[in-house]
């Protein structure tokens, strides 16, 4: 699940657009939960596993113990455990990774895990070395040493630095993975944390910075100040010295809002544009401009918008809904001078125009110019725009086609753009672009760690219920004859606007590919593939067409003799979890397995489990009557019943994910453990919303996954 939608680049945090809504995702590949208590007449039956809701109970730990290893003792029978669990460990820590980076203030930097360095070094080295084949990489934090050193189970979460100095930094640091998060200042020329500098205790915070001596702050200020699903409604702007406690207070937002933000535009060491956001819903926000006496001014935008990105006068935003002669989809933009000039925005300008087919992937400034990344048809395109004469005009930049590119890096004050392309079968390379009229150069390639030539990718579409046509990618070994006796995988999201895309996965090569399997990737409503139109197409009421596309994906697999039941599975995290979840209880002949990850499964306790609220624009409100029946009518946890079959499901969560509580997955599987469904579960004790903290965690995960896959699909 999401945590928050990212809602922009942040001109002065080091992250470009790609990177955000993949964070957007997995911060956010995946999501979190909280409303008030249910006012209604209708009660359900008296939930007997509230117990396991209590994460740190002694009783629910034992309860989990015990489940693990169960769990643990059935998987590790099988002689494939060892050896594949040492090659996923092999794959996910090898020295030659492409390490990928942010490139700004002459340097690349880097996060980099692998056997000796478990919880990660932060590092950098300049842009020519890192071009090289072997980079001198100047080692900046080691978490392993400082975790010993504090005696604390530190994970590290992100960084932000002050651009165009790129010297005052605030470091993110978890306890164990969580979304709630330490903030600390860190200082690049010293390379040390600043003793007495900006620091604010563990919360789920949000910062920016406003200059070298004063943050933008909103985090957990005691009673009160926190909205319904648990995230800061107040907002500060905290000067260095000071007790950001009694700082000035520049916006508060309401307690059903989601939470409250700002972001800075930095066009130069001394000029700059500040915002702060008042976010009501996951897809509505108030834009609010800070002037230097701090006074506010609102925006008069529609609440439905996404900001982008931004040029020297030039502030971009994409529609979500119908606004005036514009579509759902454009990206337009208007001038930050003639706002200020009159407080007015009566001229704005289309920088884009998706079609049915199209939609925006992410919007990254540089010094001249915007990259607008799209995709049409699951396929991914780069243009460069520019503003001039009162207009833009683009030119499209030739990388690679027919798979799926990500802007690794870009920001306002370099001409210098990192670009990575990859496909099912082909691993990631990156490009430097190093202006628009320049052809890009590969300057780096991810060893193959399987053969993608023995592969092929096909694109086929699925008829959904209601008669959609929806999309989805079939890997598998070259000359395959469909016989109805492969197994498969069949992976989906479907929600909160996220596309899935072709991408390159070793483990998933390795583990699953060259074992015989064959590989699927759902593009079914709900997801961002082909814009907010498609997205919501299933949400609230109509969530039950997410499940529709992907059981009919399902079906048609069947019908081409992909596969048939015995050999067909299914897997999702977070709300792809609520996805399989549903399905499996739905229609449980379909499949012979099911690992449902991080997931939500008790819909009708959603709004009371950590941050809720934030998803009830998504799954829509358990006090409305039409919406309440509809999230019952297909909530997993009360849908089960004691007279079906289901498959042997594998749930794996975490203890420590304060976005998706843990309860769903524990009380799923003791209920149906009480119905007397069989049902493996595995939690591993940190990790935070990914369920694992560092790769050796990732590669148990992996390797727990793919052998329940194969004794289930007897393979």
């Amino acid at each position: 699940m999401k945590a928050m939608p990212l809602l922009f680049q942040k001109a002065n945090f080091p992250l470009n657009t790609s990177l955000q809504r993949g964070l957007k995702i997995i911060l956010l590949i995946f999501l979190s939960i909280t409303l008030p208590a249910c006012q209604t007449s209708h009660k359900l039956p008296e939930d007997r596993n509230l117990w396991l809701e209590n994460i740190e109970n002694e009783k629910a730990l034992h309860w989990v113990k015990e489940k693990n290893k169960s769990t643990m003792d059935e998987l590790k029978k099988d002689k494939r455990f060892k050896g594949l669990e040492k090659q996923m460990l092999e794959i996910l820590t090898a020295s030659d990774r492409m390490p990928l980076g942010q490139y700004w203030g002459g340097y690349v930097y880097n996060f980099w895990q692998d056997k000796k360095n478990v919880r990660g070094i932060w590092r950098r080295t300049p842009l020519q070395s890192y071009k090289t084949h072997n980079p001198k990489w100047e080692t900046i934090i080691d978490v392993d040493k400082l975790a010993k050193k504090e005696n604390e189970n530190w994970v590290f979460k992100w960084y932000g630095c002050l651009p165009p100095e790129y010297e005052h930094c605030m470091i993110r640091l978890s306890r164990g993975g969580k979304d709630a998060s330490v903030l600390r200042e860190f200082n690049l020329k010293s390379k040390k944390f600043v003793k007495e500098g900006f620091f604010v205790p563990e919360a789920k915070s949000n910062y920016t910075w406003y200059d070298k001596d004063h943050l933008l702050v909103s985090t957990d200020f005691g009673k009160e100040t926190l909205t319904e699903s648990g995230y800061p409604r107040m907002i500060k702007l905290w000067k260095r010295g000071t007790d950001l406690a009694s700082s000035k207070t520049l916006l508060t937002v309401g307690k059903k809002d989601i939470e409250v933000d700002a972001f800075v535009i930095q066009l130069n060491k001394k000029t700059r544009h500040t915002f702060l956001v008042q976010q009501m819903s996951f897809y509505t926000m108030k834009v609010f401009y800070l002037k230097e006496n701090l006074e506010l001014l609102e925006l008069p935008l529609p609440e439905s918008i996404e900001f982008q990105a931004a040029t020297e006068n030039q502030i971009l935003f994409s529609l979500r809904k119908e606004w005036r002669s514009w579509k759902p989809g454009d990206l337009l933009s208007f001038s930050i001078n003639d706002f200020l000039d009159d407080e007015r925005i009566e001229t704005f300008h289309t920088v884009y125009q998706p079609n049915e087919r199209s939609t925006i992937n992410s919007i990254s400034s540089t010094k001249n110019g915007v990259y607008v990344n799209t995709m049409e048809n699951v396929v991914s395109h780069v243009k460069y725009y520019t503003f001039n004469d009162n207009a833009w005009s683009f030119k499209s930049v030739p990388l690679p086609d027919k798979g799926t590119i990500h802007t690794i890096s870009a920001n306002r004050f370099v001409d210098e753009a990192l670009f990575s392309f990859e496909s099912f079968t082909t691993p990631r390379s990156l490009y430097l672009v190093k202006n628009a009229g320049s052809q890009p150069i590969k300057i780096k390639s991810q060893p193959e760690k399987f053969n993608g030539s023995e592969f092929v990718t096909q694109q086929f579409l699925a008829t959904s219920k209601d008669g959609t046509k929806v999309p989805y990618f079939v890997v598998h070994k070259k000359n395959l004859t469909f016989n109805g006796n492969h197994p498969v995988l069949q992976y989906g999201y479907g929600g909160f606007e996220i596309s899935m895309r072709p991408y390159n996965s070793a483990t998933v090569g390795k583990g699953w590919l060259e074992a015989g399997g064959i590989y699927v990737m759902t593009n079914i409503r709900g997801g961002g593939e082909f814009g907010p139109k498609w997205h919501q197409a299933a949400l609230k009421t109509n969530r039950q067409k997410a499940f529709d596309d992907f059981i009919a994906v399902s079906e048609d697999l069947i019908a081409r003799k992909i596969t048939s039941p015995s050999k067909l599975s299914i897997m999702g995290g977070s709300n792809g979890g609520l996805l399989v979840g549903a399905v499996m209880v739905q229609r449980p002949e379909l499949y012979a397995g099911v690992v449902c990850q991080v997931p939500l499964l008790d819909m009708a306790r959603y709004h009371k489990l950590l941050a809720g609220a934030s998803w009830e624009a998504e799954y829509g409100s358990v006090e409305n009557t039409n919406e309440r029946k509809a999230i019952l009518s297909y909530s997993p946890y009360q849908n089960l019943k004691k007279d079906v079959q289901y498959p042997k499901a594998l749930f794996i969560t975490s203890t420590k994910d304060d976005r998706v509580h843990p309860g769903h997955a524990r009380k799923m599987v003791k209920k149906m453990n009480d119905l007397g469904h069989k049902v493996f579960y595995f939690e591993n004790i940190e990790g935070g919303h990914s369920a694992a903290a560092n790769r050796i965690q990732r590669a148990q995960q992996k390797t727990v996954e793919f052998i329940y896959l194969y004794n289930q699909l007897n393979m």
